[in-house]
Parts: structure tokens; C-alpha cells; sequence
């Protein structure tokens, strides 16, 4: 799959990011030289954790017929090691539905095995970066 991004050209900094046949901006705040017309390139690494915990809980539970009836999930940053190699992610999910104590710790460990925090913990990611010249 390939992502494309083009820089908008109403805009100082910010990229209109083409998905499949979705589209949304990124951008960074007004102090880092942008117009905050989108997300930062930070924040939808941190929505894409937070997005697929909710996915694959919401996934694992229809499957498993547990009730989970909503579902909401807090991803707070803290990026004040980032320098030094360390970025903190903590997630929170808030669930609702007719649980027992043992289904939301099974929901849990679900949550911990989602394909994206597998990707920031687990896997090395190998990026190639090409420049080229537009015609």
C-alpha cells in the first residue's frame, strides 16, 4: 500500500495526506512554524496506537461474544526523553458493557497484543528515504 502526502499549497507547512480514498491534514502547531490545521506527525503516531487498541478490542469482543457496548481511549505523550531514545505512550481504555472482572483483564491482554503496539515494541522498521526531483 502506498500513502501519499502533498503539501497544500494554502498552507505554510501543512500535508494533505492521501489514504486509500481518505484524506485529512497534517501540520504542526503555530510555534513549530505551522497553522495547526491538522494533526502533528506525532500525534497520529499516537492516534494509531489508540485507534488500533480500540479496533482489536472491539474486534476480540464481538468475536468473543463479550459485551462491550463503548469503548474510549486516552493516549497520553510524554516525549521528554525523546532525544535520549526513550517516548512514553500511556494508554487508557474505558469500557462499557456488562463485564466480569475476568473478561476486561482478558480485554487487557488483547489490547497489549494490537498489531501497531506489536510494530513500537517489538519490530525493528527498516526506512528508506529516496529523494527525487518534480518535473
Amino acid at each position: 500500500m502506498t500513502i501519499e502526502l502533498r503539501l497544500d499549497q494554502t498552507a505554510t507547512l501543512a500535508q494533505t495526506v492521501h489514504i486509500r480514498s481518505h484524506e485529512l491534514v497534517a501540520d504542526v502547531s503555530e510555534v513549530e512554524g505551522g497553522g495547526d490545521t491538522g494533526p502533528s506527525p506525532h500525534d497520529l503516531y499516537d492516534a494509531a496506537l489508540g485507534a488500533c487498541k480500540a479496533l482489536t478490542v472491539m474486534w476480540y469482543a464481538r468475536k468473543k461474544g463479550i459485551p462491550v457496548d463503548d469503548i474510549q481511549v486516552q493516549v497520553e505523550r510524554d516525549d521528554a526523553d525523546e532525544r535520549k531514545g526513550i517516548y512514553r505512550l500511556a494508554t487508557t481504555l474505558k469500557v462499557h458493557g456488562a463485564l466480569s472482572d475476568a473478561q476486561l483483564k482478558e480485554l487487557e491482554a488483547v489490547a497489549q497484543k494490537c498489531p501497531v503496539h506489536k510494530l513500537m515494541t517489538t519490530v525493528t522498521t527498516e526506512i528508506t528515504t529516496r529523494m527525487e526531483r518534480l518535473p
